[in-house]
Formats: C-alpha cells, sequence, structure tokens
C-alpha cells in the first residue's frame, strides 16, 4: 500500500484510528507540557443526526388536527405523547429527556432548518455543516471558524475533537482538529517485534520528510497521544451510575464524557448517529424510529448524569439536515421535507421551553404544500451557542452572508 504525506494530512488536521496508524517510535517522543484549558473553560458539544430526522414525530404538536388527519398510522396519540407544555409533547421513547426537560436544563426549537430547499441529503448536511446553505465553495466549517477567534498561546491538541473515523465538515479548516475511531486504541502502536507497514511508513517518511504541514501535524499528533494516554481511558467507569447504551453512539457519548474530564483542553466536541431516513417502516410508539429515539436520547442523558457538576460548562446542541414530509407516504414511512427540531441541553440553558414560531400544519401553512415550513434559521440556533459558550462574537466569520446577530438570538442561553 503506497502512503503519501498529504494522505496522513486532512483538512488542516489528522485522522488517528486504530493502534496499527500510530507507530512505535511514539514512546521515544518527548515534547514540552501544554497548558490546558482552565478548569471552568466553557465547551460546546454538536450532534448531528443524518439521514434527516422526523421533528414532527420526536416533538409531536399534537394539538394539530391536521397531524392525525396526515398520518393516520403514523400519528403519536395524546394519550401516549410526554407532555411538555399542553401543545407540544416528546415522543414516548424519549423518556429520559422528560426530566431534564422539567429541571430546565433541556431547550427545544421547533420549526428549524435551512432557507436552502434542497431535498439532497449530501448538499443540505453540506450546508449545514458549512454554515453556508447554497453554497459549495465554502472550504471549512462553521465549528471550526467559531474557534478561530480566540487564539489561545499554548493550544491543546485535544482543542477540537470528533468521534469517528475523519474529521467532519463541521470541524475542518485551519484550526486543527483530531478524529478518534476509539480512545483506547488512540494510543502508542506497532508494538512488538512485527510493527504494522503503516507504521513503518509514517515513521520513515516523518523521519525524512521537510514538508512543514507533516511536522507541524506530526507535532501535534505525538502531543495528542501522550496527553490521552495519561488520562488512561482505559480504566474510565462512568459517574453517578450513568449507563450508556451499548452502541457506537453511545459509546461516542461516552468518550466525550471521557475527554472532557481529561482536562485535555477540549473545547469543541463532534459527534453524528445515522439512520434517521425513514422512508419505509418508520412506526409510531414502536419501531424504527423509536428504537433510534431511545438510543439517542438515552445515550445523551447518561452523558448529562456522568458529567455531574461539570455540565455548568457545557452547552451540547443537535441537528438535522432537514425534516420530514407532514403527510406520511405509501410504504408506512415519510419523505424528505424541511423544517425540524433542535434540542439545546446545559447547565446554563433556559429549558423547560419550546423556543421558535409555531407556522401551523394546516394545509395552507405548510412548505410547499407538503413540509413543516422553517420560521427558525439553524445558524440562529447554533451562533446563540457559539456566542455565548465559546465566545465566537464574530458571527459574520462563523457564518457568513448570514446576517445572525446577537439581538436576534432566542435567548436559551
Amino acid at each position: 500500500m503506497r502512503i503519501t504525506r498529504r494522505g496522513f494530512v486532512k483538512g488542516g488536521a489528522l485522522a488517528l484510528v486504530g493502534t496499527s496508524t500510530i507507530p512505535s517510535f511514539l514512546t521515544r517522543s518527548v515534547m514540552a507540557e501544554v497548558t490546558t484549558a482552565s478548569a471552568n473553560k466553557k465547551k460546546l458539544v454538536v450532534l448531528f443526526q443524518r439521514g434527516a430526522a422526523d421533528g414532527l414525530n420526536i416533538v409531536v404538536p399534537y394539538r394539530e388536527k391536521n397531524y392525525y388527519t396526515m398520518r393516520p398510522s403514523l400519528a403519536i396519540k395524546p394519550e401516549q405523547i410526554l407532555d411538555l407544555d399542553g401543545f407540544f409533547g416528546l415522543h414516548p421513547s424519549m423518556a429520559s429527556f422528560k426530566p431534564l426537560y422539567e429541571q430546565g436544563h433541556l431547550a427545544i426549537v421547533h420549526a428549524t432548518g435551512s432557507p436552502d430547499m434542497t431535498r439532497s441529503h449530501f448538499d443540505a448536511q453540506d450546508f449545514m455543516e458549512s454554515g453556508t446553505p447554497g453554497l459549495k465553495a465554502t472550504a471549512d466549517g462553521w465549528l471550526n471558524r467559531a474557534l478561530q477567534e480566540e487564539k489561545l498561546r499554548e493550544e491543546s491538541p485535544f482543542r477540537a475533537v470528533a468521534l469517528g473515523g475523519q474529521v467532519p465538515r463541521t470541524l475542518q479548516g485551519k484550526l486543527p482538529a483530531i478524529a478518534i475511531s476509539n480512545l483506547q486504541d488512540f494510543s502508542v502502536g506497532g508494538r512488538g517485534p512485527n510493527p504494522s507497514p503503516m507504521s513503518n511508513a509514517f515513521q520513515q517518511m516523518y523521519a525524512d520528510s521537510v514538508d512543514a504541514v507533516l511536522h507541524g501535524t506530526g507535532q501535534e499528533t505525538f502531543e495528542a497521544v501522550r496527553m490521552l494516554k495519561s488520562a488512561d481511558p482505559a480504566h474510565y467507569t462512568p459517574a453517578n451510575g450513568a449507563a450508556y447504551p451499548n452502541t457506537p453512539f453511545g459509546n461516542s457519548m461516552k468518550q466525550i464524557a471521557q475527554l472532557l474530564k481529561a482536562n485535555l483542553g477540549v473545547e469543541a466536541a463532534f459527534a453524528d448517529i445515522g439512520d434517521w431516513d425513514t422512508h419505509q417502516n418508520q412506526g409510531n410508539v414502536n419501531g424504527r424510529l423509536a428504537n433510534r429515539l431511545k438510543e439517542f436520547s438515552d445515550s445523551i442523558a447518561a452523558f448529562w448524569k456522568d458529567m455531574g457538576d461539570d455540565t455548568e460548562n457545557i452547552t451540547l446542541v443537535t441537528m438535522s439536515e432537514f425534516g420530514r414530509t407532514a403527510r406520511q407516504n405509501g410504504t408506512g414511512g415519510t419523505d424528505h421535507g424541511h423544517g425540524n427540531v433542535m434540542f439545546v441541553l446545559g447547565g446554563n440553558v433556559k429549558g423547560g421551553k419550546v423556543y421558535g414560531r409555531w407556522p401551523g400544519l394546516e394545509n395552507e401553512q405548510l412548505n410547499e404544500g407538503r413540509d413543516l415550513a422553517v420560521t427558525t434559521d439553524f445558524r440562529r440556533v447554533l451562533g446563540e451557542a457559539a456566542y455565548k459558550t465559546l465566545g465566537a462574537k464574530d458571527l459574520k466569520l462563523v457564518f457568513p452572508n448570514a446576517n445572525v446577530q446577537s439581538q436576534q438570538f432566542l435567548n436559551f442561553l
């Protein structure tokens, strides 16, 4: 296998996956100590529901008569709803979210989405992650730009981290970011008498290279390995009896908790969860969507419980590329729609409330006669989270051409 220098570097970041990608010579690497973020540093966690989640069955407008007319077999009955405010209610699979809402930690923003009307998963995800709907030429992600305003004298290599096999579009950009599939594998690899070919190749390239990009990224990588190894992730036990679902997303949330607790200087963390594209056999109180919602909400609730008092410094926000049609289709599912719902969780969140202007579900109120209309641009939600959590005051940098201003915030923080 031919490995190039540039093959290790993508979007200003190095994605490390598995022990075989990290050479044995790293054990001999000695770096100066990097000062981590202070204990009271605010942290932003961004979660992406890939596939277009059905916001109308996640936070149900159960007082809308047309909701039941349009979804004769998919609608959640009023007596099955976890009531929130007499108009909206949670899907019953999201019981673990109800206490967070009642305690004032969880806010909901309904009828959110992009001003771009695409129904393409790829384009919509790209536009949301770049933060520039309709513009495909944007080179970096909104969260990377949000972190660029504050230039630290001594930056942690873990300042921006993603759980997964590669750095997501959201975090690509000038500021280095790291992708991790598994914390226990993010360690010194290539041990033993037969180190992997990739380890040898990386070691030789680093030793021989005059490439400044490779040298810079390599140094950040070595420091990241040393710091995470000292945090001993293999022996982590969740606090306060938190029980994460034994699923990829549950594991991602547990590992984000590990990273935040290890005081490695994390300011922004990203994870995603797929399989929200419910064209067929979506189900109502049971079924495919219900199972996904239980995993989603239980994982986030376990993270909240695990973080304990540290939740005062955390803001968590969820997003999906678009919602689904108001009417069910002929195969027991819903098709690509428009407006959707976002959750915001945090110690400083003014929760226990559904934010945003509700557009209604009467036929004449639907977008293009088929979807929940968007009344809150998703960038207003992300902008407020970045502004008040990360201190990203230059919203023109974070969301160019969006005209997101602090006086337009919903003030859920």
